[in-house]
């Protein structure tokens, strides 16, 4: 799963940051690309908690299966988009299926024990980071061809092929196995551990059927079991760590807004240094991904203790840029940010997971997804509004919105300990 999860991302980003000057070329205003590309947004705003509740119920494989081709055939066809027609087309299946990483995992949540699934994680996290830093480059450097950007569309659509054929010859009856446990009431938190794992290949068969069973549903079925889970999931008592997640990833998007903006008005460096800076911060947070089994180990496992310890450390990082007199704690502060946010990152769903309940894993992942997205919709405006006051305003009020998070959690405090004792009485 970490293979086609770099790649996923590898060939996702080749694309991405080429994107604006192929539809301008294609004769698109400013507008109308703007227009595109926020339709794109509110597709996987919508999309994402359905399609990750749909894989509770139709089960990984199927689901992942089809994002995967449904994905490619997005690439493909943006990669025979001679128009803005068929540009804005080729988007409609990407920013309704492209939930593939966010399957995968579920998938991983499905395969591993609460007390590893940070660890497995993060490390899930550095791989598709890598794909993240080194797609952009080989992007860049196919664009100078001769029809370059449609050679970037087309290979992006081989490499979703080919983690299609990755993803099919996975070892499904363990997955399938999985959700028969849960099914049956999610009865231990460490479903997979090496004690289960053991009896996986004697239940292949009844699983291949239930899978089967479950695959050929009527589907106004599907919709209406998908609706009755997504209603249970906005009836739960979740509201405080989705809430936390939206004011916490508003609080990142508003440091990175105005970045190569600010730091040419306040420091005067070129908008390259910025860049240089960025991946430096993207290359750190790889790192921080591969030493997050260390960290849960140095907290004894206490996802909560580890959030809130890392949210606190992120709103001071952003305070500290926010009122920098130097370049140097500029890079003192991004140093230190890229561990931050991505352990944050990681234990938030590890979080949602605990509380959630992993029987329905698809479904919270998708719910995340989509608070995210809401996220992203919102940050541009605020940090427009705060822009017109100062360079620094956008940051500030990202540190505002990070200690309303942390005083949330603080006052749920209570809730997250409870939970963290039960898996302990259940392990």
């Amino acid at each position: 799963l970490f293979l086609p999860s770099f790649q996923d991302l590898f060939g996702v980003s080749m694309v991405v940051p080429l994107m604006n000057l192929h539809i301008k070329s294609l004769g698109a205003s400013h507008t109308v690309a703007g227009i595109i590309g926020s339709l794109y947004g509110i597709m996987q705003l919508f999309s994402s908690t359905f399609v990750g509740c749909w894989s509770d119920i139709v089960g990984r494989r199927y689901s992942l299966l089809s994002c995967i081709l449904l994905s490619a055939l997005g690439y493909f066809l943006l990669g025979t988009s001679t128009t803005v027609f068929l540009f804005a087309v080729s988007r409609v299946p990407v920013g309704i299926f492209k939930h593939t990483l966010s399957i995968s995992k579920a998938l991983l949540s499905d395969l591993v024990s609460e007390r590893d699934r940070p660890l497995v994680m993060g490390r899930f996290n550095a791989a598709s980071s890598v794909g993240f830093i080194l797609g952009p480059v080989v992007g860049g450097y196919l664009t100078e061809l001769e029809d370059g950007f449609y050679q970037t569309s087309f290979m992006c659509a081989s490499i979703f092929l080919l983690n299609a054929g990755l993803v099919w010859m996975l070892p499904w009856s363990e997955e399938n196995t999985g959700n028969r446990e849960h099914q049956q009431g999610n009865k231990g938190t460490d479903s997979f551990s090496a004690k289960a794992n053991r009896d996986l290949h004697l239940k292949s068969a009844t699983n291949g059927a239930m899978a089967s069973d479950s695959l050929f549903q009527s589907p106004w079925i599907q919709v209406a079991t998908v609706l009755k889970r997504i209603k249970g999931i906005a009836c739960s008592d979740l509201w405080d760590i989705f809430l936390v997640r939206l004011l916490m990833s508003v609080a990142i998007l508003l440091y990175y807004s105005n970045f190569s903006l600010a730091l040419e008005e306040r420091f005067g460096v070129k908008p390259l240094f910025a860049g240089y800076l960025m991946s430096y911060s993207s290359a750190l947070g790889v790192l921080a991904g591969c030493l997050l089994g260390p960290i849960t180990r140095l907290y004894q496992h206490n996802t909560y203790r580890i959030l809130l310890h890392s949210s606190t450390l992120t709103c001071t990082l952003i305070l500290l840029y926010a009122s920098a007199l130097s370049i140097w704690m500029v890079i003192l502060s991004s140093t230190f940010l890229a561990f931050s946010t991505t352990v944050g990152r990681t234990c938030i769903i590890d979080l949602e997971l605990t509380i959630g309940g992993n029987e329905a894993s698809g479904t919270l992942l998708g719910v995340g997804q989509s608070v995210t997205s809401v996220g992203r919709i919102v940050a541009p405006l605020l940090s427009g509004i705060a822009q017109e006051f100062s360079p620094c305003g956008p940051p500030s009020l990202g540190v505002g919105l990070a200690l309303v998070a942390i005083l949330i959690m603080n006052a749920n405090k209570q809730k997250y300990c409870s939970h963290g004792n039960v898996k302990l009485k259940n392990q």
